[in-house]
């Protein structure tokens, strides 16, 4: 929480919301934690209260120490003024230290001035604090003297504590709702330049040799908040804010209901109807005016730019069980390695786009008939993951990120997720297996659709939270993909789909934060079913119908020239001579036409007899103005 001003955060909800297990959960990856005990012990016949905070009890990892303020609610505040730096704080809760403070064995009591020194206490406190309080706000008055008296000093303890603390969070049945944030100003990236010769060829990058493999967990997320971009210049709507977004110690709170940044409503529609009012015959962009519309409402104008620095960001990681029937068993770690040498379709389509190629390990998954696909703690970490990916690719200049994936079982774990969260039959989302020879195996079909069921058998009565179903089905790649969308989203950096994998994650990012899909385009179904259910859940119609099958992002780079070069048109056509426009073919307003019988277009007249004749062939060999190599037309194309 000492991350970019989170020093001190309350977190409010009501009875049996889960705001002591969401306050636990943000400091569950710290080494130490002091909990700091509030509440009395109360009468010793009420065993309902006794379980209760035995529960409590039992959640504290065996690393936490434990501290009490029962006796004296005035020593809260000398806790947290004596608190060292390096100190985590976890005070549960404020309601069972109100409870102490209007206690009669503690009378005479100023309760208005212990709360004022409790709020001066925070300010001041030099290590980090997570509060809890019930919200009480929200309820009936009471009819008893003594409940009035308990909700007046509590809403009052709450609203003070809220405005000394850096971040207050809601949590209302589970669900947390962050309602302050702080106020950051991180400082600026240096802009990155590349060269034309650099841009047209591919940058194949493997975070292989910087990253954890797939057998160790993903690194925590420490800064992920996104510094700020240059100063936006006319012409350059990528270099547009980002908002504040929940932080801890252990780096960014991705959490359900986050509230990231939508795309221009107005622009889409003003860059659609601007279409209308070019010099374009017939009926001009047909459905790819749909790819104008997308690229001005996440550009911010009416008049957007074609993409000039595109990344593929290619996931490989493997799952297990019989969700990978009728694979090669290494098959996808080949197409890896030939990714990062440059070779192989996706390396050639990526260069041929002038889009540059990082291969991405994500964590292997478990097989998710038997047991989850990943640990809890490797989904946060996967999730953060690839929140940075999405990070360095925006600090990078990168304007379109697509998203591709390479890895056995990862049509099957799609279905799964599709299954959990949209509620498809496994058959009706899991396609046609295809051997290496071109054969279909049905076999390994069926191994697949009774893999599906087994899991959702499994996780029936499990929660269907975006985490929990990462975390039961998704797997690594999955989970890593969801953290791309939302840090993309974040960032303001579309993505482009194109696969199972990318579309599964874009139904789990739904929960977390429902502004992702709002970033994505989908170039092509594939012919995955899966990509086709997901695709009408979440809004988003396939420009193309190619039907290729070169791996998850073939078709979205075989697509890509064609939707840069409807961007380029669409920005460069003038408006239309009827409706205001000027008409290219008219000679310039500042060169008249000359009157002179004796003037005559240089281009018209007869070339000069002491010149050299163009029309005559040019001698072979080289001579002082030859390159020494075969000359080619100049309409022609030479393979470099």
């Amino acid at each position: 929480m000492s991350v970019d001003g989170w020093n001190t955060v309350l977190v409010l909800g009501g009875i049996r919301s889960g705001k002591s297990e969401f306050a636990e959960s943000l400091v569950s990856d710290a080494p130490v934690v002091r909990y700091v005990a509030t509440a009395p012990e109360g009468d010793p016949e009420d065993t309902e209260w006794a379980t209760r905070l035995a529960a409590h009890r039992a959640r504290r990892p065996g690393s936490w120490t434990t501290e009490e303020t029962t006796e004296d609610p005035r020593r809260l505040a000398d806790v947290l003024e004596s608190a060292e730096p390096n100190e985590l704080l976890l005070v549960d809760d404020l309601g069972g230290w109100v409870t102490v403070l209007l206690d009669p064995d503690h009378q005479p009591a100023d309760d208005v001035a212990t709360i004022a020194e409790l709020a001066e206490a925070i300010r001041g406190c030099a290590a980090r604090v997570v509060l809890v309080s019930p919200e009480v706000g929200l309820s009936l008055v009471p009819t008893t003297p003594l409940g009035r008296a308990f909700t007046d000093a509590l809403g009052a303890a709450n609203r003070a504590v809220a405005d000394a603390c850096d971040a207050v969070v809601l949590v209302v049945a589970g669900q947390p709702v962050w309602l302050k944030s702080p106020v950051t100003e991180p400082s600026a990236p240096a802009p990155v330049t590349a060269s034309p010769a650099a841009a047209a060829a591919p940058v194949v990058a493997s975070l292989a040799d910087t990253e954890p493999t797939p057998e160790v967990q993903l690194p925590d997320v420490l800064t992920p908040t996104p510094p700020a971009a240059p100063t936006a210049e006319p012409g350059n709507p990528w270099a547009a804010p980002t908002m504040a977004l929940p932080m801890v110690s252990t780096g960014l709170v991705i959490q359900p209901g986050m509230e990231l940044p939508m795309p221009d409503e107005y622009a889409g529609p003003q860059a659609v109807d601007r279409l209308a009012t070019l010099d374009v015959p017939g009926a001009g962009l047909g459905v790819l005016d749909r790819v104008v519309g997308f690229a001005a409402a996440t550009q911010g104008t009416s008049t957007p730019a074609a993409w000039g620095s595109a990344r593929v960001l290619l996931l490989h990681g493997d799952h297990a069980g019989g969700a990978a029937a009728g694979t090669v068993a290494g098959e996808s770690a080949r197409r890896a390695a030939q990714a990062r040498a440059g070779q192989g379709a996706l390396a050639r389509l990526a260069a041929e786009s002038g889009a540059s190629l990082q291969v991405v390990d994500t964590p292997a998954s478990a097989p998710i008939e038997d047991q989850q696909a990943l640990a809890p703690e490797q989904v946060e970490s996967a999730l953060r993951y690839g929140w940075r990916l999405a990070e360095q690719a925006a600090d990078a200049g990168v304007q379109l990120l697509v998203l591709a994936a390479c890895g056995a079982g990862t049509e099957a774990a799609a279905a799964a997720v599709l299954a959990a969260t949209a509620g498809a039959e496994p058959p009706a989302v899991l396609g046609r297996v295809i051997t290496d020879s071109g054969e279909i195996d049905d076999a390994a079909w069926m191994i697949r659709c009774a893999a599906v069921r087994d899991a959702l058998h499994r996780t029936r009565r499990s929660s269907r939270g975006a985490k929990d179903i990462l975390a039961e089905l998704g797997g690594g790649d999955v989970a890593v993909a969801t953290g791309v969308l939302l840090g993309a989203t974040a960032r303001r950096v579309p993505v482009l789909l194109d696969g199972p994998v990318g579309l599964a994650a874009a139904m789990v990012s739904r929960d977390l934060a429902g502004q992702a899909r709002h970033w994505c385009l989908l170039a092509d179904h594939g012919g995955h079913p899966a990509v086709r259910l997901a695709a009408d859940v979440l809004g988003l119609t396939p420009l193309l119908d190619l039907r290729m099958d070169l791996g998850e992002g073939a078709n979205a780079l075989v697509a890509l020239p064609l939707l840069r070069s409807v961007l380029a048109l669409s920005a460069a056509l003038p408006v239309h001579p009827s409706l205001g426009g000027t008409d290219d073919t008219d000679p310039p307003a500042d060169e008249p036409e000359s009157t002179d019988p004796s003037y005559a277009d240089p281009d018209l007249t007869e070339p000069d007899s002491t010149e050299p004749d163009f029309a005559e062939p040019v001698p072979a060999g080289p001579g002082p103005a030859s390159t020494g190599v075969d000359e080619q037309p100049a309409s022609g194309w030479r393979a470099g």
